[in-house]
């Protein structure tokens, strides 16, 4: 997963997810677990708009 907020991201994770759903157990555990750690640090970095948390 690539820091840009690409038009197709959605599809990428879709694949990345479908191509871990092929993998034994232990390696999809794994491999989740790099996917969780990817997203919560792109989460993270993500601007945040302290003007929408104030809206009604």
């Amino acid at each position: 997963m690539s820091d840009d907020a690409a038009p197709d991201a959605p599809t990428d994770l879709i694949d990345r997810l479908r191509l871990i759903e092929e993998q034994p157990l232990d390696a999809r555990a794994d491999a989740y677990a790099a996917v969780h750690d990817e997203l919560a640090q792109r989460l993270a970095s993500a601007p945040t708009d302290s003007s929408a948390a104030s809206r009604p």
